[in-house]
């Protein structure tokens, strides 16, 4: 059974910079299709970048040239760089991953999650 630890996520200014990094235990994500996802408290989920087995990317249009999702698979692990951070991108980031031949930027099939991390951008 594929688990998820996160790290990473905080408070910043608008403009600034944050890394989370998501740790897969269990599975080898490589073979996944793996994304990060965020949530603002009463409203759905929403994908933010999805990253393939072939390593194909598919970013939301609010992130684009703004957020670098990357994996390091000798160290199992999924990152998202997160740039030039607006107020708007304040959420709780997930990371989490999905079997099967599809990787869409959408939350549903995805299992299991990460526990989540805050990320507070201020202006």
């Amino acid at each position: 059974q594929v688990q998820l630890m996160q790290s990473g996520g905080g408070s910043v200014q608008a403009g600034g910079s944050l890394r989370l990094s998501c740790e897969a235990s269990g599975g080898n994500i490589s073979n996944s299709c793996m994304g990060w996802f965020r949530q603002v408290e009463g409203k759905e989920r929403e994908g933010v970048v999805v990253i393939a087995r072939n390593g194909g990317k598919k970013y939301a249009d609010s992130v684009k040239g703004r957020f670098t999702i990357s994996r390091d698979n000798a160290k199992n692990t999924l990152y998202l760089d997160l740039n030039a951070l607006k107020p708007e991108d304040s959420a709780t980031y997930y990371c989490a991953t999905k079997v099967g031949l599809t990787c869409p930027l959408t939350y549903q099939g995805f299992h299991p999650w990460g526990q989540g991390s805050q990320v507070a951008v201020s202006s």
